[in-house]
């Protein structure tokens, strides 16, 4: 009796378990096809979700049982950022329609989200999740805050097998964009994203030039001044 009970609640609590967490891969397939469906040019059809939200429901439901771990990095970052990026749209369309994420109070710092066994905020996720993890300033460039002063979303999930390329792409693709990096005679102007992190682009042997000339492929003097221009925050809408 005692064996047939034991064999029982081991089945069960296996059950229940793979009912819990499940592998990160259908999240990214389910991921890749929503951001190539309603993701344009750096820009979110709002709108048609607004219509017809089942697609980013199914795949919140996804994301909020999947299992990621640091030990496998590549795929825990992939994950939490396209966690981020779905958060962002998700809060957006529960307050359609608006003219900036700000628009919403507390948008990055109380409103919760449950993801991968987790209630977090946008701000976890950047700063507890992926910023106090992994030392990677391109994490800035991938993570879109739903404004158009952001970095633009890509049509596609970031994937881990993908996931350096994808990094490298698109930092490079906004350090050498002339809107995002801003040079005025002998001045550069900056995103203020570089003035909130300062500390993920500065070390005690590299300066924010240095870092930009990092990935520009006409690099920077020196000799430049560095002024931040103030963010753009509306909202990153299709129409």
């Amino acid at each position: 009796m005692r064996s047939l009970l034991f064999s029982f609640f081991l089945f069960f609590t296996v059950c229940n378990d793979s009912a819990i967490a499940q592998a990160p891969s259908s999240f990214f397939n389910e991921a890749d096809a929503f951001f190539g469906t309603y993701v344009a040019n750096g820009k979110v059809d709002y709108s048609a979700l607004a219509q017809n939200s089942e697609s980013l429901d199914r795949l919140l439901a996804i994301a909020k049982t999947t299992s990621v771990s640091t030990q496998d990095p590549k795929s825990y970052q992939a994950f939490w950022i396209n966690a981020y990026n779905l958060a962002v749209i998700k809060g957006v369309l529960e307050a359609y329609p608006i003219e900036s994420p700000l628009d919403v109070s507390g948008f990055f710092d109380t409103k919760k989200f449950e993801l991968a066994g987790s209630s977090v905020t946008l701000n976890d996720i950047e700063n507890k999740k992926l910023r106090a993890k992994f030392n990677e300033p391109r994490f800035h460039f991938v993570l879109v805050c739903g404004a158009i002063g952001c970095p633009p979303l890509i049509s596609e999930a970031y994937t881990p097998s993908a996931l350096e390329t994808q990094l490298q792409r698109q930092t490079v693709q906004a350090l050498n964009d002339p809107k995002f990096i801003r040079l005025k005679g002998s001045q550069v102007e900056l995103s203020e994203i570089f003035k909130w992190y300062k500390e993920d682009f500065v070390t005690a042997r590299e300066n924010e030039i240095d870092f930009l000339n990092s990935f520009r492929r006409e690099k920077l003097s020196a000799e430049l001044t560095i002024a931040y221009y103030p963010y753009d925050w509306r909202l990153n809408s299709k129409n």
